[in-house]
């Protein structure tokens, strides 16, 4: 493993990690303002079905049985197989938005597209279902990034990931 390689992957893993913490920092302070905001019964019980819905399907299913492993496993590819181009992009490059096969790369590009839309969407609610919405994405974001630490530290130790 070359030195370009090494560095390859530590970038791409390292980068997509920034993405998640830089995504619930943003969102944190929306999520601590509609806690402070008087909530209702109602409001209390989706928050509490939305935080554990988010923590089981994105937090589990999304990102520690697909998306963390595919991070890692891509970040290993990049390590063994650097180009200057994989390195220079190599967040996006263990996201599967390039350099990826046809399909893997079209389901990656839609789902940043339809996040993205979702962002938009989400934005344009008032207190206090932006922020109760938020606090459910801050879960599963944050159960994200340690399932991404978790599979990085598990391939460091020579576990085997997943593509």
């Amino acid at each position: 493993m070359s030195r370009l390689g090494s560095f390859g992957a530590a970038w791409g893993v390292l980068g997509v990690l920034a993405l998640l913490v830089s995504a619930c920092v943003r969102m944190t302070p929306h999520a601590l303002a509609a806690l402070d905001a008087p909530l209702a019964a109602f409001h209390w019980v989706f928050l509490a079905g939305w935080v554990v819905f988010m923590a089981y399907t994105e937090g589990l299913r999304v990102f520690h049985r697909a998306f963390s492993p595919r991070v890692v496993a891509r970040a290993r590819a990049l390590a063994e197989h650097p180009t200057p181009l994989r390195v220079a992009l190599a967040p996006l490059y263990c996201m599967s938005l390039f350099d990826a096969e046809p399909r893997r790369m079209w389901i990656s590009r839609t789902l940043v597209v339809g996040i993205v839309l979702l962002v938009v969407l989400v934005r344009q609610l008032d207190q206090p279902w932006r922020g109760l919405l938020d606090a459910g994405v801050i879960v599963g974001l944050g159960l994200g990034t340690a399932s991404v630490v978790w599979h990085a530290a598990r391939a460091l130790n020579g576990a085997a990931a997943r593509r």
